[in-house]
């Protein structure tokens, strides 16, 4: 009995991995059997005893040992074989410097810690098409940079961005060769249409800047009106004025530029007049009322800018302030600031443009076989303005001065009709050519779409989260066609 139970453990036990399960089993059996011995009778027989000891035996080979996990284990190793991903020593970093006063690029990048040879590259690369130097005090500078972690510190300089102008960035950057090139970017410009309207309570430039019209506006719109009104006597408070212009903004909305007023409308007492943009087939842009009919004067009255500019001498005979005697006065003197524009008074062809004695900077401008006008005291000629050099009627020529035989900064104005001059003041000039077959047809079709945005944006004026610009891209594109 005793060889049996040998033999059937021996093979149990071959298993390696069932050696402790096997050894435990094995001492709690002969535990119990001494246990059962020692409680039971002495005549008793063992055959039970026996018999628990083969359920044990039994339940020894009936134990379900589990084949390992190979799948597992082949994770387990292959996990332990993969290797580790290394910390990162590098990375970009995008920062923005502003400059301060006293700054130079160089010192802004070698501050950074950048090296001063690499420092220098890209200050000679920004000087290809920008003055380093000209760098302002609250100028913003985009750099990006390549970081060492490790050590803290900059490695290098990717690329510079920053606004040097409205609407125009300097941007460096490493090429393909990894040197760095500059050149200068333009944004992409939004074209928009606003409106402004208002009562005039002091001075309509006082009253549009209300409205927040952009002051090259206001300046073009009084110089639209100029050749019919006068701004100094002919404005009452009460008056009313409305318009609508196009603008040039970038992405986020900065006004970089103006463009054309397409509709100037000025209530004088009970005199309303509506001016309307219109380029004819020819190319010619003018100003007409709804019928087609021309504002613009061949010739201004007060060809300047400061159309409050008052008369400070008359035409005529006067008590010269120099040599304190009386002769005649051959002109209108306008008292304006010094460097106020002075434009040209009707289309023509520069005469003369020089230093003339008594006259000081002198222009003659030729307008046609009739009329000439004649510009004195100025501080200094416009850029381009020289003998045979043809101008535009409102065309900037010059600037308020007071060379020559002068008291203070003024203009002096003639006009000269057929040879002789006469009094600027009231010569009867000529209209413009007024609008006729096709242009006229294409004229009051526009006139026609303008009235109609107008109204939309009276209406948009009116809803208090709205600022008056033109919410139909349709109607904007179709003013702006012509």
């Amino acid at each position: 009995m005793h060889k049996n139970i040998t033999k059937q453990l021996a093979a149990a036990v071959k298993n390696k991995r069932c050696w402790f399960t096997f050894c435990t089993t094995f001492v709690v059996a002969l535990c119990g059997m001494v246990v059962i011995l020692r409680h039971s009778d002495v005549n008793a027989s063992l055959s039970p005893s026996f018999s628990s000891l083969e359920s044990i035996e039994n339940e020894i080979y009936n134990e379900e040992f589990s084949e390992p996990d190979n799948d597992f284990i082949a994770e387990e190793f292959a996990s332990a074989e993969e290797p580790v991903e290394p910390e990162p020593t590098e990375e970009t970093r995008e920062n923005t410097v502003s400059v301060k006063k006293g700054d130079t690029l160089l010192n802004i990048l070698t501050d950074l810690g950048l090296e001063y040879g690499e420092a220098n590259e890209i200050f000679l690369a920004a000087k290809k098409v920008y003055d380093p130097r000209d760098l302002k005090a609250g100028q913003k500078l985009q750099i990006s940079m390549e970081w060492n972690l490790p050590e803290n510190k900059l490695i290098a300089v990717n690329g510079i961005s920053t606004q040097i102008r409205s609407g125009e960035h300097l941007v460096i950057e490493k090429n393909e060769e990894g040197k760095y090139v500059a050149e200068l970017q333009k944004d992409e410009l939004i074209e928009e249409i606003n409106s402004a309207g208002g009562t005039i309570n002091g001075s309509l430039a006082g009253a549009m800047n209300g409205e927040k019209v952009p002051a090259g506006i206001v300046a073009n719109f009084i110089n639209i009106f100029s050749y019919s009104v006068d701004f100094r006597r002919d404005v009452k408070k009460g008056d009313k004025f409305e318009i609508i212009y196009q603008n040039y903004i970038t992405p986020d909305g900065e006004v970089v530029k103006n463009g054309n007023i397409l509709f100037a409308s000025l209530t004088l007492g009970k005199n309303k007049i509506d001016l309307y943009r219109f380029k004819d087939k020819s190319g010619n842009v003018d100003y007409y009322d709804a019928k087609g009919y021309a504002m613009k004067k061949t010739l201004s009255r007060k060809p300047m800018s400061y159309q409050n500019a008052r008369i400070s001498s008359p035409f005529g005979r006067r008590r010269h302030p120099i040599y304190k005697d009386y002769r005649v006065h051959w002109g209108v003197d306008y008292a304006a600031p010094r460097n106020t524009l002075v434009y040209a008074a009707g289309d023509g062809v520069i005469q003369v443009a020089k230093y003339n004695g008594g006259y000081g900077n002198y222009i003659k401008i030729r307008h046609n076989s009739e009329y000439s006008t004649a510009y004195g005291h100025m501080q200094k000629f416009a850029k381009g303005i020289r003998p045979g050099v043809r101008v535009k009627q409102g065309q900037v020529i010059g600037y308020v001065g007071s060379t020559g035989r002068s008291t203070g900064p003024h203009l002096h104005y003639e006009v000269v009709k057929n040879g002789k001059r006469v009094n600027p003041l009231t010569i009867k000039a000529a209209a413009s050519e007024n609008l006729r077959g096709k242009n006229l047809a294409s004229f009051k079709r526009q006139v026609a779409q303008i009235k109609e945005t107008h109204q939309k944006m009276l209406a948009a004026r009116e809803t208090p989260a709205d600022d008056g610009k033109l919410a139909d891209a349709q109607s904007a594109k179709n003013i702006q066609s012509n």
